[in-house]
């Protein structure tokens, strides 16, 4: 990484006057092209690395979400089955109780 910019300061305030905020602040900024340069790039490479890390927990968050997708797959793929079951048994009970139906119609008569 680059050395630390000295900042290049504006006219210091005369004797009697006092510097606002924003003099201030404007006084901090570098007057020199190149430590403007070295400033920007210094910034960008910040931003650079908060990028990266946002992309990182954005593919961690993604891996996640993948994998919670897989087991809720997983979940209906077993709720189907156990409902395919439920209704088969539905079917043979009601078959039987049709079959029950008809044997105490003909034991009625």
């Amino acid at each position: 990484m680059s050395a630390p910019l000295p900042p290049t300061l504006s006219p210091a305030p005369t004797e009697g006057t006092a510097l606002s905020a924003t003099q201030a602040a404007v006084a901090l900024f570098p007057q020199r092209p190149e430590d403007r340069l070295r400033l920007a790039l210094r910034r960008l490479d910040e931003a650079v690395a908060e990028q990266s890390d946002a992309t990182a927990g954005l593919k961690a968050a993604i891996g996640d979400l993948s994998r919670t997708m897989a087991r809720l797959g997983t979940s209906v793929t077993g709720y189907r089955s156990a409902l395919d079951t439920t209704a088969a048994e539905i079917e043979r009970a009601l078959a039987a109780s049709r079959t029950l139906q008809a044997t105490a119609g003909r034991m009625a008569v």
